[in-house]
């Protein structure tokens, strides 16, 4: 059990509600509130203030997760926003230091466990079931789905796990973006190269419907755990596992109630249906703004001329259930994809030249995904090139990254100032950047694309960047930062609740 900051032990979490719980008995990690507040571009809005941070509109900051329980137009509706919005709040929800993340889920990987099934008596997202096929039945007010901008394309689910299987390739959970498009459809965004979305193909060209189930609200164990990708999460590997080696229990999985597929049993809410084959629509078709929603870069997006469509089936629901959302290019984005890739790129590393890099850190300026500093501890000069062979690794582990920066063991890869610093006292420009050009990387960057640089082929292909700021090893004494005198300073700022050592 995990020690509270003045409760004593806390149970474990176990799903969306026990990790609420838990945060309630740390001050300033969560608010609730009963102001009024509308999913239409206002909660968003509200929130952009008090704790999305990341790479959102400034003024923003990293603040407390919130649960808005008066939402406009839905009564008895509950929104939470920001679970994940902070590397420390992620700690306190998996039982770890922050800055030991990475650590934490890499060992996930070693200890996963497989999910298990039960019957529907154990599935609590199953207690209230609406069906599409009922006369009254209707998505848009069912649901709170928030529009984050005025140039929405319109609501999304943004921490929809949608969960996907091939009879041959195995079972797939990934987080999509998901557009509310009418009583019963909902349309899907695949980026380039995502396991589910090749089950669905194969299932198109056999003309089948591809069933599905959207669960949301979840323990974060599992949308974190669900965010790894190829190759540390190879075809047909069922990213539930690594939820399982988290807790040390595995996930529960239901029988969905009007399609041949699984849920979580534990999830807020379901989302049952298919992926129509050969059926495509606009994803702005109801607004025509040309934008999709804020994504993780933190632009608008354009919006899709034809994205695949969920035939939505069936909603289940716990009692009261509680509706997860995230402000798209937030800190939340940050925790959720960045703490696997660390983990990805750290276990890959220690594999090829263990001990070298001690720490990774896939920066929130990237989104989680772009931007990974890499710690290196270098003994000889023949370091100089192993460092920059473990950001060819790192390229070679997570195919979106775009820069890396690697530093010495006395930078602080988790504060930017100090990156940044060693950027300017450890770099120079002409020996020290090195770029590797045309190669795959990611869509939703507006930089990688022919219209930015008339030389790379195709969209999401980019020039990807080494900045070497490590001091040459010959150089390394005239490269040692000042020593202060190491004090305890408890004694003299005892209302600062200061560590030490």
């Amino acid at each position: 059990m995990t020690t509270g900051a003045f409760d004593g032990p806390l149970p474990p979490i176990t799903d969306l509600r026990s990790a609420l719980d838990r945060l309630r008995r740390f001050p300033g990690q969560l608010i609730e509130t009963d102001h009024p507040v509308d999913p239409a571009g206002q909660l968003a809005g509200v929130y952009k203030r008090i704790g999305a941070g990341g790479t959102v509109e400034r003024p923003t900051r990293t603040g407390p997760a919130m649960i808005f329980g008066n939402v406009t137009g839905y009564p008895g509706s509950r929104v939470l926003v920001g679970l994940m919005a902070s590397r420390e709040r992620v700690g306190l929800l998996l039982d770890s230091p922050a800055r030991a993340l990475t650590q934490r889920m890499a060992e996930a990987i070693d200890t996963a466990q497989g999910p298990v099934f039960v019957g529907p008596d154990q599935a609590p997202c199953q207690e209230i079931v609406h069906r599409a096929d009922d006369p009254g039945f209707d998505l848009r007010t069912l649901l709170p789905a928030p529009t984050n901008t005025p140039e929405d394309a319109g609501p999304y689910f943004c921490l929809g796990l949608v969960l996907g299987s091939d009879p041959e390739l195995g079972t797939d959970v990934t987080i999509h973006r998901l557009c509310v498009q009418g009583r019963d459809e909902i349309s899907i965004f695949f980026a380039p190269g995502r396991h589910i979305d090749e089950f669905r193909r194969r299932a198109e060209e056999a003309g089948r419907q591809f069933p599905i189930s959207v669960n949301m609200g979840l323990d974060p164990a599992i949308p974190i755990g669900a965010t790894f990708e190829a190759p540390t999460t190879p075809l047909g590997y069922d990213e539930l596992a690594i939820a399982g080696g988290l807790r040390g229990a595995p996930v529960e999985l239901a029988d969905c109630v009007t399609v041949p597929q699984k849920a979580i049993a534990r999830a807020e809410i379901v989302i049952e249906g298919y992926i129509l084959p050969g059926v495509r629509v606009a994803e702005d078709q109801n607004t025509h703004t040309g934008h999709a929603m804020p994504e993780f870069p933190g632009y608008d997006g354009p919006a899709n001329p034809a994205l695949p469509v969920i035939k939505v089936t069936a909603v289940t629901t716990r009692r009261d259930p509680i509706l997860q959302t995230l402000v798209g290019p937030g800190e939340e984005h940050t925790s959720l994809t960045g703490i696997p890739t660390e983990a990805s790129i750290f276990n890959a590393l220690h594999a090829a030249m263990p001990g070298f890099v001690p720490e990774v850190h896939a920066h929130t300026a990237g989104g989680g995904k772009f931007l990974a500093i890499l710690k290196c501890d270098k003994k000889s000069a023949f370091d100089d090139g192993r460092a920059r062979q473990a950001a060819l690794v790192a390229f070679g582990v997570y195919s979106e990254l775009k820069n890396i920066v690697l530093v010495d063991t006395d930078v602080d890869i988790f504060d930017s100032d100090d990156v940044l610093w060693a950027m300017q006292t450890r770099m120079q420009g002409d020996i020290d950047i090195i770029t590797i050009p045309g190669v795959a990387g990611h869509v939703l960057d507006p930089s990688q694309q022919p219209d930015y640089n008339p030389a790379l082929p195709a969209k999401g292909t980019t020039a990807k960047t080494i900045f070497d700021a490590t001091a040459p090893y010959r150089l390394h004494e005239a490269f040692q930062r000042a020593h202060f005198l190491d004090v305890d300073p408890r004694p003299y700022a005892p209302g600062l609740n200061l560590t030490y050592p």
